[in-house]
């Protein structure tokens, strides 16, 4: 009985020191991030580094953006979405090939976007003019779809 108990112990105490270690990876991992929050979703700190995730925008700015009546089309995605994992390669070099910078709006850590933006599922692209939203297309859809849709904002724009 006592060999298990001293065993058991140190299951407890490994299970500890990694559960201990791995918090401290990502609390690492999330210092200094561009969301200027202490503490992120691991979904979040494992897309810090990707290319397809560097252009996002913050909740206040996002706000004073419309607020200041501007032109911006953004992208309210999920770290955790399945589609937004499958559409995110499609969509962000695209938007950029076709210069139009799209913003990224992350849903998983800004959970009140869902509401104020009446996002009702991830991706969500929206493009918005003059601070009002023009444009909307949400869901999982091929290449061509995604860009007729940037193109006819192109042609919005001009």
């Amino acid at each position: 009985m006592k060999k298990l108990l001293i065993f058991g112990s140190i299951i407890v105490a490994l299970f500890a020191a990694i559960s201990f270690i791995t918090s401290y990876q990502q609390k690492q991992a999330a210092k200094n991030n561009p969301y200027h929050k202490e503490e992120l979703d691991p979904a979040t700190v494992a897309q810090l580094d990707d290319p397809n995730y560097q252009n996002i925008i913050l909740p206040n700015e996002l706000e004073q953006k419309l607020k200041n009546k501007e032109t911006v089309t953004v992208y309210f995605y999920s770290p955790t979405c399945p589609h937004c994992k499958k559409i995110t390669p499609i969509v962000v070099p695209l938007a950029k090939q076709m210069g139009i910078d799209l913003k990224m709006f992350n849903l998983l850590e800004f959970e009140d976007g869902w509401d104020k933006y009446h996002i009702d599922g991830t991706p969500t692209l929206v493009h918005y003019e003059k601070g009002k939203e023009v444009k909307r297309i949400d869901g999982y859809h091929e290449k061509a779809v995604f860009r007729d849709w940037f193109s006819s904002i192109q042609h919005s724009n001009k």
